[in-house]
């Protein structure tokens, strides 16, 4: 009996590192930017690891896109426009129950640590 308890404790030790984060639904941040002091809502939707939604600011709404979430890691991609010219924001961070750590990659012109709180 002690053998199969080890055994069950031991398989779902080996089983946790598969299961993603629940991020599923609205997040939002507020952070302070090159342009100023940016309001953030993110919905967040997650099937198996790929991640999907949109990132809303005061100056735009966007799909999220190539989102992923595996274990605590989450990353996606907001493509935004701007003045008529791509802007490619990349964001990888790690989800630690109501809060998200990121570092938000703005093109080439500036790097960010931002945090995102859950809605409620």
């Amino acid at each position: 009996m002690i053998r199969i308890s080890i055994l069950g404790i031991l398989l779902l030790a080996l089983a946790a590192p598969g299961f993603s984060a629940d991020v599923t639904g609205k997040w939002t941040s507020t952070f302070d930017t090159a342009i100023g002091v940016q309001n953030y809502t993110y919905t967040f939707k997650v099937d198996g690891e790929k991640l999907t939604g949109t990132a809303k600011s005061q100056f735009a709404e966007t799909a999220i896109t190539e989102g992923s979430v595996k274990g605590d890691a989450i990353a996606f991609v907001e493509n935004l426009e701007v003045e008529g010219q791509p802007l490619r924001i990349e964001y990888k961070g790690k989800v630690a129950g109501d809060e998200v750590k990121l570092t938000r990659q703005v093109g080439e012109f500036a790097t960010e640590e931002i945090v995102l709180k859950r809605a409620k």
